[in-house]
C-alpha cells in the first residue's frame, strides 16, 4: 500500500538534497518519478529543485490553484509513475494535500513531501499543518543551531542582516534571509513579539 510521507525541518537541513537523492535512486532502477515544486520559488530558476550541495533537477511547478491530482494522473497515464516527490510542500493548500493523499490511496503511488513546518513567527504553514494531519508517515530532518542544539525554528533577516519580527508569512529566500535556530535562541531573537 502506497503512503503519503511528510519530511520537515528548519532551513538548511538538506530536504531538497534528500528529495533529489530519492528520485535518483528510483530512476537508477528504471522507475519514473514525478517532481513538483512551488512555482513561486524561482531562486534556482523556473520550476527547478536545487540543493545547496549543487544538485538540481527540473520539476513541475505548482501554484495555489493547481489541480495536483489531475496533473499527476495525466503524467501517470502517459508514463507509469513509481513515486511523486514534492519540494517546498509548506506552500501546498489543504485541498492539494488531500489530492496527494488520494494519489497515494487510489493510484498506489507513494508521495513524498518535503518542507518547512513553521514560518519565522513559529506558526504552521497551511500545507504543513494539513500534511501533519494527513500523512501516513511524518519525520523530522534535523539541522543544528549555532549553539549545537537541534534547530527547530527560523528567524528572518532584513537586508542589513538584522532579525525582523513582523511581516508576511511567505518571503522566498535562503541563507541571506533566514537563519535556523533552536527554540531557546529563537525566543531570544523574537522576544519582543512573544507573549
Amino acid at each position: 500500500m502506497a503512503k503519503l510521507y511528510f519530511s520537515y525541518s528548519a532551513m538548511n537541513a538538506g530536504k531538497s538534497a534528500i528529495l533529489l537523492q530519492a528520485s535518483h535512486n528510483y530512476r537508477e532502477r528504471g522507475m519514473d518519478t514525478f517532481l513538483l515544486t512551488a512555482g513561486i520559488d524561482k531562486r534556482a530558476g523556473e520550476h527547478v529543485i536545487s540543493s545547496r550541495l549543487g544538485l538540481s533537477a527540473d520539476a513541475q511547478g505548482f501554484y495555489q490553484d493547481t489541480d495536483i491530482g489531475a496533473l499527476i494522473r495525466a503524467a501517470h497515464t502517459a508514463t507509469p509513475l513509481s513515486c511523486v516527490l514534492v519540494d517546498e510542500a509548506q506552500f501546498l493548500t489543504d485541498e492539494q494535500v488531500w489530492q496527494l493523499a488520494c494519489i497515494a490511496d487510489d493510484e498506489s503511488i507513494p508521495v513524498m513531501c518535503y518542507g518547512l513546518r513553521t514560518d519565522f513567527k513559529g506558526i504552521l504553514f497551511p500545507g504543513s499543518a494539513a500534511l501533519l494531519a494527513l500523512a501516513d508517515h511524518v519525520r523530522e530532518i534535523r539541522t543544528i543551531c549555532h549553539c549545537g542544539r537541534k534547530a527547530t525554528m527560523v528567524v528572518r533577516l532584513d537586508d542589513a542582516g538584522d532579525v525582523i519580527t513582523d511581516g508576511q508569512q511567505i518571503k522566498i529566500g535562503g541563507n541571506e534571509s533566514y537563519v535556523s535556530l533552536c527554540r531557546r535562541h529563537w525566543r531570544e531573537k523574537m522576544a519582543p513579539t512573544i507573549a
